[in-house]
């Protein structure tokens, strides 16, 4: 395999592995710790595949082209038929001669195919090397570009110069102006009737794809992380890559970025198309009846986001600089972007959007016998759960029934038939969602009590039937809402109208509308009164985007399968605090498509384990035989004596430590973590990350400690850091933190470093890199074990044990508990070991570790080198050793 450098051991056999797997066509569950360099791996061992796999297909090509030359092609292939029998038969039942003229056309016709995918492919390559090594292409590209903007703005004048004498009434433009917001004629049978206008240029959208590696992670900065890391392999120079993301991160039209709400930004610029498809048959009109142009954006341009694409494919770009480029060439780095797809041989793109198969197929991705390697995978069945779950409160039920309500009142002379027909449906749909949870469409939801408050779960059908929605066909709702844009119309509406301060003329029309301002006036003034925080949030976000845009998702939950989900109504206070919620329960079965149409699937990740509800939950309820699963785990790189994992069973005054939710809260078990804490500190140089189990339970150890004295005696040795429930105080957090370890180590004296309280499952337990002397010692306080008395968890249970065997004598939900806790557990005591020469020590506080079911889902280069210790002294005593030999090195 080529390397930037000597390749580990684990790397060449990750590498190795890998490379069977993309051969074999399987589906592979790889774990390599962070700071073992998976990233490489992955990129060096899939990347050597893919160009032996061209060269092969390429020599095989050659091999069907040469065989043709020498008219040869009909002999490759022998029929069944007997030599010298004409009037034999096939194994169809049809004549040999029959069957031998079909296999010559087949032949025939993939010749000619192969010798069109040459030409075109050495076209691409000779017009990708031009615009490499030919910088006049670049700079006419450019003066071309500028040469066009300047006759747009010269038009632009000539049309301002014009429209000044013509005397148009002010008035008059704001009504023609709102022809926008009328919804457009709509068929719900006509499939090929398209609203969003992309289909004519969308043909380049059907160029062949190549085959091809698509590489998904979890966030941008990951993303951009790894595209870093091709650019330094040897593979840098001459891979096809191209980074795809959401219009959020991709658009650089200012106004649309402006708008802040992904699903808002994604409709303005559905609309922009529209309006610039249509903009056409407005100038037709215009003799007619004079319109205000509509806005288009001016960086969707064919010929620009052309020029992008090539741009893209000649050299290796992460997301900011096709943003970057996308600036410089006037041309819309998202749709530039997918048009480079079919090309690529590279796609990097982030796991929601691979995941989703709506997302998937808007973007111009097929699946079909390419490979997929999806990275930081260890929470891939809660991502799945997540992106398929949605949630509405009964604020944003109320408020889009007014606001649509109001939107048919005032435009109800101008709709189509159907139209109407699919807006009753609609209201009807947010009425008898907001019956269910107790309230009245018609009245103010800040309001209104609920009598029986709790939360219930239903089936999906047991909900359609209870709600009475049972006989309306929500597949063709929610096509219409995805073809019609009714939310962004209903969006465009409130915008005008719905705003207090918004100045509306005094028609009759106008007045009508007084309601809708009204009810958005008192929803605002009923959350204030209430002074709850999590509405106000709420009404804010209610605000900025219209709800029915997060009704529509909902809408499209409740087309799951009856025994793939369940809908939980939860009651709280006021219809306007309580909310309706679509729970995924089956992730597999929007996972199974992928599998299915993949030729290769690899599932990557620093801590896999346990792996079980991978292979469970994700893999065999997709249906994957077995027989098609490969596993693979690697080893850490630092030496075995650079870290040491301790399961303590006991403090320093013999109790033993058991965090239930029983016993954690007895003042002699807070008392016993603190003299544990205490000991290590004094012993234990830099940073001493300590992980409990919930903000809760650190928030009241922390009172407990104050009010003993004990957080004194801690304080005397490490400066206290506690991690703070706002994501945008960590960074402040971790700063204050290294600075502080920086100075103590500097400064010597009596206090050695810092110690950081944090949370298991919060801000720091994943993505943060507690790497040499930030992290010398992670501490994990009892088992991080989840709310069992959630009623999203105990459904998820049920269904597990209704649909999932035994496994070991254990019950399903039992393995799930476990799972989800060691899964915890593992990601945040792999924050210590960053890289191959760190070190670090690593105590797990009771005894339940060493329970071979516990201890077996510890990652395997911990599990290997973990001691068990049934008392302090001896634990206390291996800690102090650690310490000699680091002042020795040192």
């Amino acid at each position: 395999f080529p390397f930037p450098y000597t390749p580990y051991l684990i790397q060449e056999r990750f590498m190795a592995a890998l490379y069977s797997a993309l051969e074999a066509g399987r589906v592979g569950i790889f774990e390599s710790p962070t700071g073992t360099g998976k990233s490489l791996s992955l990129i060096c061992g899939a990347l050597s595949w893919l160009r032996d796999f061209e060269e092969k297909k390429q020599q095989e090509e050659a091999r069907l082209l040469a065989l043709e030359g020498s008219g040869q092609e009909g002999k490759k292939r022998p029929t069944s038929a007997e030599p010298g029998r004409p009037d034999s038969n096939g194994t169809a039942g049809e004549p040999d001669w029959v069957t031998a003229f079909v296999q010559r056309k087949e032949e025939r016709d993939m010749v000619a195919r192969l010798k069109e995918e040459q030409i075109r492919r050495k076209k691409q390559e000779d017009r990708l090397e031009k615009i490499r090594h030919n910088v006049q292409l670049k700079y006419a590209a450019k003066r071309k570009r500028s040469e066009e903007d300047e006759t747009k703005r010269l038009l632009q004048l000539s049309k301002e110069v014009l429209s000044e004498g013509a005397g148009v009434d002010v008035l008059e433009q704001l009504d023609h102006n709102e022809e926008e917001l009328i919804l457009a004629e709509y068929e719900s049978d006509e499939e090929k009737k398209m609203v969003s206008g992309l289909e004519d240029d969308d043909d380049d959208l059907e160029e062949e794809h190549v085959t091809k590696i698509y590489y998904c992670s979890r966030t941008h900065s990951q993303l951009s992380q790894f595209v870093r890391e091709v650019q330094k392999s040897p593979f840098g120079k001459d891979t096809r890559l191209v980074s795809l993301g959401s219009r959020q991160n991709l658009c650089v039209n200012e106004e649309v970025r402006g708008l802040g709400a992904l699903q808002l930004i994604n409709d303005r610029c559905m609309e922009m198309q529209k309006n610039k498809h249509e903009k056409k048959s407005d100038e037709e009109m215009e003799g007619k009846k004079r319109r205000v142009s509509r806005t288009v954006c001016p960086f969707y341009s064919y010929e620009q986001m052309q020029f992008l694409r090539d741009e893209i494919l000649v050299e290796v770009k992460d997301i900011e600089q096709l943003v970057a480029l996308g600036r410089e060439t006037k041309a819309c780095p998202y749709y530039g972007s997918r048009y480079a797809i079919p090309a690529a041989q590279l796609v990097v793109l982030p796991y929601q959007m691979l995941l989703h198969e709506p997302t998937r197929s808007a973007a111009g991705i097929k699946l079909k016998d390419q490979v997929v390697i999806i990275d930081e995978a260890h929470n891939l069945i809660d991502t799945i759960t997540c992106i398929h779950s949605v949630e509405v409160s009964g604020s944003q039920l109320c408020c889009a029934h007014s606001q649509l309500l109001q939107y048919m009142e005032r435009y109800r002379k101008r709709l189509k038939a159907k139209n109407l027909m699919y807006i009753k449906q609609i209201l009807y749909l947010l009425e008898r969602f907001v019956a269910m949870l107790g309230g009245n469409v018609n009245q103010n939801p800040s309001c209104q009590a609920v009598s029986q408050t709790g939360t219930v779960l239903k089936s999906i059908n047991d909900f359609l039937f209870q709600s009475q929605i049972d006989n309306i066909n929500l597949f063709k709702v929610q096509r219409y809402c995805e073809k019609s844009l009714i939310s962004r119309k209903l969006f465009g509406f409130v915008e005008r109208y719905g705003g207090p301060a918004t100045a509306v003329k005094t028609n009759k029309d106008n007045q009508k509308l007084a309601g809708l301002q009204n009810f958005l006036l008192t929803l605002q003034q009923g959350s204030d009164k209430a002074g709850d925080p999590p509405v106000e949030a709420e009404n804010d976000q209610l605000r900025t985007a219209s709800p029915l845009m997060q009704i529509e998702g909902f809408l499209s939950a409740l087309t799951n399968a009856n025994q793939d989900g369940r809908v939980i109504l939860n009651r709280q206070g006021t219809v306007g605090q309580s909310s309706l919620k679509f729970l995924l329960l089956n992730p597999a079965v929007h996972f199974a498509k992928v599998v299915e149409e993949c030729r290769a699937v690899i599932i990557a990740g620093g801590t896999m384990q346990p792996v079980a509800d991978f292979r469970e939950q994700l893999l065999t309820c997709a249906g994957v035989d077995p027989a098609r699963v490969v596993e693979f785990s690697c080893g850490h790189v630092i030496p075995p004596e650079n870290i040491l994992p301790i399961i303590l069973c006991s403090g320093p005054s013999n109790q033993q430590l058991e965090f239930t939710y029983e016993t954690r809260d007895l003042p002699q078990m807070m008392d016993e973590t603190g003299r544990i804490l205490c000991n290590l500190c004094n012993v234990v140089p830099g940073g001493v990350v300590c992980f409990f189990p919930s903000y809760e339970y650190e928030k009241q150890v922390f009172a407990h400690w104050e009010k003993t004295g004990l957080l004194a005696r801690l304080a005397a040795k490490k400066k206290i850091f506690r991690e703070p429930k706002k994501a945008n105080q960590v960074d402040q957090v971790l700063v204050e933190y290294a600075k502080c370890i920086k100075r103590c180590s500097q400064a010597g004296g009596q206090m050695t470093g810092a110690l950081l309280l944090s949370v298991v499952g919060g801000k720091m337990s994943e993505g943060i890199n507690f790497s040499d002397d930030l992290g010398r010692c992670v501490i994990m306080v009892g088992m991080p074990y989840p709310n069992i008395k959630s009623p999203e968890l105990q459904e998820k249970m049920t269904w597990l044990d209704k649909t999932m065997p035994r496994a070991a004598g254990q019950a399903p939900s039992r393995v799930l508990i476990e799972n989800l806790c060691m899964k915890a557990v593992n990601q945040s005591i792999g924050r210590a070991i960053r890289h191959q020469k760190d070190f670090a020590s690593i105590l797990l506080l009771d005894h339940r570790y060493a329970r071979p079911a516990v201890f077996n889902k510890l990652p395997q280069w911990i599990r290997e080198r973990t001691q068990v210790k049934p008392a302090f002294g001896s634990a206390f005593a291996e800690l102090r050793k650690v310490r000699t030999c680091i002042l020795c090195t040192a």
